[in-house]
């Protein structure tokens, strides 16, 4: 039988791999694939393509954005410890949610420009200071001067994945499932600042950062969380034989045993006060389809409006859905400001203004670089005296969806 447990002011689900699970009662629950099959539905408006149109109050007049919801217009996220399986079975619910898939944010989405380019491949022509960092740098050796900027850049990169995952459910009503979240992000900072990799300074300019940023956001519906021991953590590394990851001297199990702690005793129990929490015991994998079967059981309904669960979710008038809608598919870049929290009390957060001027000055000449995306002529974009930048982002739009298949 399945277990329930309390942590905080919400309810979490334990759930073996092979078990059963407790039953819902409600009217709006998620539907799979095979479910859908069975049910007839009326059809939705077809979905906004809002990489390509923006939209603003006259649009709100006549699209109206909740037309498009449904059951499945929901965001889930998987979460987890280092090689639990997180992203085979984020895909799979997505394939069989009918969702889109946002696979981990990652440094690519930073260092490969919207031309392909890989910028990383300045590193030997600029200043030390302003090099590429990523996971595989950091790895291999996390006491680098680095590495605060590397975890600063990183929750960057997931608070800019999720506004896009947030524009595209609410532009095409198609639901989302995401393999970590920006509101996990200090589970890592918390085991860097443990383990010495980050320092006081670092760390508190983290969370001010976080603090200003991480309130912008509608939280997630759903948060699914594979549970797996140290021991096998470092078991399934091994086995899945990376060797930036077998050799590294940042995974040890006192730094995967404080992510786990940070997990459990308050990622965990403060998300559970906004969203579902489903948590299973991965140690020896599992089966998705019990999965769906427990997601497809929860009522996302039954809140009232006194309850702390789904409350950015509760929004009366059409209008507000209209200006969230406007604000995460056109204000992207507004949204990104509030990252910029300055901390010139941090030593490893500041570069020399001459190491900057360098590296500008470098990243002027590289293809793709001068100008903003779509019009440099150089890298073949055309027509550009007749066009008008829909976003201007502080990171690459590359992970916006265009392809809405399956909607």
């Amino acid at each position: 039988m399945a277990s329930t447990i309390r942590i905080g002011f919400g309810r979490i689900l334990c759930v073996s791999p092979s078990t059963a699970t407790v039953h819902h009662i409600g009217a709006r629950c998620i539907s799979s694939k095979a479910t859908m099959a069975l049910n007839k539905r009326e059809p939705k408006p077809a979905p906004w393509d809002y990489n390509k149109k923006s939209y603003n109050f006259l649009h709100s007049l006549y699209d109206k954005t909740t037309k498009r919801f449904d059951e499945n217009t929901k965001v889930i996220v998987v979460e987890g410890p280092c090689a639990a399986g997180k992203s085979a079975l984020a895909k799979q619910l997505a394939t069989d949610l009918n969702m889109s898939y946002y696979p981990e944010a990652n440094q690519d989405m930073v260092y490969i420009n919207d031309y392909g380019y890989d910028t990383r491949k300045l590193d030997p022509q600029i200043p030390e200071d302003c090099r590429s960092f990523d996971i595989n740098n950091f790895l291999i050796n996390p006491r680098h001067r680095l590495t605060a900027c590397f975890q600063i850049l990183q929750y960057s990169v997931k608070y800019s994945q999720y506004i896009d995952a947030l524009a595209h459910l609410l532009s095409t009503g198609q639901g989302v499932v995401l393999d970590r979240s920006p509101y996990s992000d200090f589970v890592f900072v918390e085991a860097m600042y443990k383990a010495g990799y980050m320092s006081r300074g670092a760390r508190s300019a983290y969370y001010d950062i976080r603090k200003n940023s991480i309130v912008e956001l509608l939280r997630p519906h759903l948060v699914v969380y594979l549970d797996v021991p140290v021991p096998k953590v470092m078991e399934n590394i091994k086995k899945r034989a990376l060797p930036y990851e077998c050799n590294s001297p940042a995974l040890t199990k006192e730094y995967l045993q404080s992510m786990e702690d940070t997990y459990k005793q308050q990622y965990l129990s403060e998300i559970s006060r906004d969203a579902e929490l489903l948590v299973y015991d991965w140690s020896n994998g599992g089966d998705t389809d019990v999965v769906i079967e427990d997601i497809e059981q929860i009522d996302f309904d039954r809140f009232d409006e006194q309850d702390t669960q789904m409350r950015d979710w509760r929004l009366r008038r059409e209008e507000e859905w209209s200006m969230v809608r406007n604000q995460y598919a056109d204000k992207k870049e507004y949204l990104m400001c509030h990252l910029n929290v300055p901390r010139f009390d941090v030593p490893e957060l500041v570069t020399e203004a001459d190491d900057i001027l360098a590296y500008r000055n470098v990243l002027a000449e590289t293809p793709g670089m001068r100008y903003l995306s779509g019009f440099d002529a150089a890298m073949g974009d055309e027509n550009i005296l007749f066009k008008s930048p829909k976003h201007r982002e502080t990171l690459p739009k590359r992970e916006r969806r265009t392809d809405f298949s399956g909607i």
